[in-house]
């Protein structure tokens, strides 16, 4: 599970200023916690590489993040804008009706009344919350939707979600 990323080095030390992709950061980036390396593209490196979280500090809505294996500025600048993935099995379950924003692309999306509008293809992490990029019938342009104010129910399951958008938003 993606659980950071590095926007840049900071000091000379090795130290990293992470945003933190996760409801729990202070537990997740907790002196001795492992973590493990991934690419700028969002995947996991291959064969997985393990880090360890020597020290954090929140900075600026993010972490001052301070790895054992990182040793200097130098080193440090190449874990510019990659990504920090922890297990599954690591973090915090899902409580009832929560979902994991990488779940949410490629599920089916159908109104209450039980019309199909296609699928997620997209998801912005907005100021305004979270927003879904719907695609729809084609050659139509995709719809963006708020998912506090629209999203009734999703089942991660069946990787369905319900909406009750206001009259307008879908035309």
């Amino acid at each position: 599970m993606i659980i950071g990323r590095v926007r840049k080095a900071h000091g000379l030390r090795g130290e990293l200023v992470v945003e933190p992709i996760t409801d729990e950061p202070d537990a997740v980036f907790a002196p001795g916690r492992r973590v493990f390396a991934g690419t700028v593209s969002g995947q996991p490196v291959t064969p997985p590489r393990e880090l360890t979280v020597k020290a954090a500090s929140p900075f600026k809505g993010g972490f001052i993040v301070k790895l054992d294996e990182v040793a200097d500025r130098n080193e440090a600048e190449l874990w510019r804008e990659r990504y920090l993935f922890a297990r599954a099995e690591d973090l915090r379950g899902l409580g009832e009706g929560e979902i994991y924003l990488h779940e949410l692309p490629g599920m089916r999306v159908s109104l209450v009344t039980g019309e199909a509008v296609v699928e997620v293809v997209g998801l912005y992490e907005l100021p305004q919350g979270l927003t879904l990029e719907l695609s729809r019938a084609a050659g139509k342009p995709t719809v963006l939707i708020p998912y506090d104010r629209v999203v009734t129910s999703v089942d991660r399951e069946m990787r369905e979600i319900v909406i009750d958008p206001p009259d307008g938003l879908l035309d």
